[in-house]
């Protein structure tokens, strides 16, 4: 059995699940981990038995024993340099969303992954969520006839839409809305995005912080395909990281209607009232299973390296799906629709 050595860079909410996902999986020999909370990091080397454990990332992308790095750091403003050093190190690299800041900085790192011939997968976990599947596979077996139209509504917490909000300036568009952009864009292939309107509504973030309370995005296809995208962060306040979607695909042969709001499990008690467990995206331990998509992704790209596989998530699909939330903000800044692919002066009005 092939096994490589595997680098975790951060280990806040989203690189815990990943270091403890590699620790278990028999393909990973020696597991490296990297976080600049001291306390965070002690706790996460106790759960997963890391050979090193260090608060400078760049020990892991210098030791040449490292195959492969996941880069689960924060701000996402840390995303491009990181990602830069570890593929120009030949290092296999998997980063959380988003891809980078600005499309040219996501340029940059498509061009790198393919010249240093590594392989370069963006962390779009919706793809691995058993619902989201089964509507991929009802449209690619043709149960559902030619696509016609879809509709997601995403809402989390805004506890957590604090968090995020705060700590970059990225819309409910970049950071919620992305990962059912990322989703329906690829059910949709080879149909390619050619016009974006969206708005955007500023009630109680605005006041904390200045983001949007929810943005609400129309996509139209090259093939007249339309679909609807709304993403929120103001839920009131309930289950840690609570996230409530639901979703819907429209063919020429039928209807799929997913409910993904966590209703399914209600947890009643005298000392916290009622609460949505096992609700968040990313997902959460049970015991000796893991519910949600986050653990099975990781395993996902742990897989491609070692048994050298293609990686579900191209970093060409991901630039797609930036270049499409970009243009959402543009819209909603402008109140118009925004034509896509973006122009010179597109990207550079969204950099001034």
């Amino acid at each position: 059995m092939q096994q490589i050595n595997v680098g975790v860079v951060g280990t806040g909410w989203c690189g815990g699940i990943r270091a403890e996902a590699c620790f278990a999986n028999p393909l990973v020999a020696d597991l490296h981990i990297a976080e600049i909370n001291e306390e965070r990091l002690a706790e996460v080397k106790a759960l997963s038995h890391p050979v090193t454990a260090t608060t400078d990332y760049a020990e892991i992308i210098e030791n040449p024993s490292v195959d492969a790095v996941i880069i689960s750091a924060t701000p996402e403003t840390t995303h491009y340099p990181m990602a830069k050093a570890a593929i120009t190190a030949g290092k296999h690299v998997f980063l959380e969303k988003p891809i980078a800041i600005t499309l040219a900085e996501a340029d940059e790192l498509v061009a790198l992954s393919h010249r240093h011939k590594v392989k370069f997968t963006i962390g779009y976990s919706q793809r691995f969520n058993p619902k989201y599947a089964f509507i991929k596979k009802s449209l690619e077996d043709g149960t559902l006839g030619e696509p016609v139209s879809a509709l997601i509504s995403r809402h989390i917490t805004r506890s957590l839409g604090k968090k995020i909000s705060g700590r970059v300036k990225l819309s409910p568009a970049a950071m919620e809305a992305t990962h059912d952009l990322d989703f329906v864009l690829w059910c949709l292939e080879p149909a390619k995005p050619v016009r974006v309107y969206a708005q955007t509504v500023y009630k109680t973030m605005q006041e904390i912080n200045g983001a949007p309370d929810c943005t609400w995005i129309i996509v139209t296809m090259d093939n007249g395909i339309s679909f609807t995208i709304g993403a929120g962060w103001i839920l009131p306040l309930g289950y840690p990281n609570y996230s409530a979607t639901t979703l819907e695909m429209v063919g020429t042969k039928g209807a799929l209607l997913i409910d993904d709001t966590h209703r399914d499990v209600v947890l009643n008690t005298v000392d916290k009232g009622i609460q949505f467990p096992m609700s968040s995206m990313p997902g959460e331990p049970v015991n000796h299973v893991f519910a949600g998509p986050m653990a099975s992704e990781t395993h996902h790209f742990i897989e491609a390296v070692a048994l050298d596989r293609p990686v579900l998530v191209t970093p060409e699909q991901a630039r797609k799906v930036m270049e499409v939330y970009i243009a959402a903000d543009l819209s909603a800044e402008r109140n118009e629709p925004v034509s896509l692919p973006l122009n010179d002066a597109d990207i550079t009005s969204l950099a001034s």
